[in-house]
């Protein structure tokens, strides 16, 4: 197996039922590549969305308050308000934790499987791993701001 780069249009990808012969197929499978990178991209704001985001789990009388808070017109309402910190059901934390989980677990997956597609050393599968991540963060990034 060669250690450098070359730019040919046979080349085999992570399992042998993945051999790619000729410009057509090397086509497909740097697209196929691109894909899972955008994925692969887009996963990782998920996850900080997951995170990050209200839970639909929360109490609603946490909400409720600083809705209170805002229509009122009298200026010692803006004093502090003492207010407990949302909680999760025991239950709902273990889903929302195992969701967490399993899309790390994805995510490292992938990312390893995109690793290996690079250690072919073919350029085109090299360019599409490149380009998908940049198609990736350029989606994704401005999801970051909204979150």
């Amino acid at each position: 197996m060669s250690m450098t780069f070359e730019a040919g249009s046979s080349v085999t990808l992570l399992f042998h039922f993945w051999d790619v012969q000729g410009p057509a197929g090397m086509a497909l499978s740097v697209f196929v590549v691109l894909l899972l990178t955008v994925f692969y991209e887009l996963l990782k704001v998920w996850r900080v969305w997951l995170g990050k985001r209200p839970s639909p789990f929360h109490s609603s009388d946490y909400r409720g308050s600083s809705a209170a808070l805002a229509s009122s017109l009298s200026e010692s309402s803006l004093a502090p308000m003492e207010q407990t910190a949302p909680t999760l059901s025991p239950m709902n934390r273990w889903l929302l934790r195992g969701i967490q989980t399993a899309l790390h677990i994805l995510q490292v997956t992938l990312g390893y499987m995109l690793m290996l597609c690079v250690m072919s050393y073919n350029t085109w599968i090299f360019l599409g791993v490149i380009l998908g991540s940049f198609l990736g963060y350029f989606i994704g990034f401005p999801l970051l701001g909204q979150i």
